[in-house]
């Protein structure tokens, strides 16, 4: 069990360290692709936490998740959804329904 926790928490960093050499790609696209995004998972470490009985705020999770204070990382490199991926977003948020 303790090996796959080390396996599970390499892997993990390895996700968080390949999102963040491709900040090209946009949460929105992460969310039409794969339903999930660095929100998302954000919100995944402040429920495992929660599940084992530590606390961890949203904003620091996301502060891990990003690299960096969110309002930073918006600022630099977040842009706007484009008519097509909200397009895209809504049909699949639709298809969920």
């Amino acid at each position: 069990m303790e090996k796959q926790q080390e396996i599970e928490a390499a892997v993990f960093r390895k996700l968080l360290s390949h999102l963040d050499e491709h900040k090209e790609v946009q949460n929105i696209d992460l969310m039409i692709l794969a339903d999930f995004c660095r929100n998302c998972l954000a919100k995944w470490m402040v429920s495992a936490a929660e599940d084992i009985g530590e606390m961890l705020d949203y904003e620091t999770a996301r502060e891990k998740v990003y690299g960096m204070p969110y309002s930073e990382w918006k600022s630099q490199y977040q842009t706007k959804a484009t008519e097509e991926q909200m397009a895209a977003f809504n049909q699949r948020q639709a298809a969920k329904q």
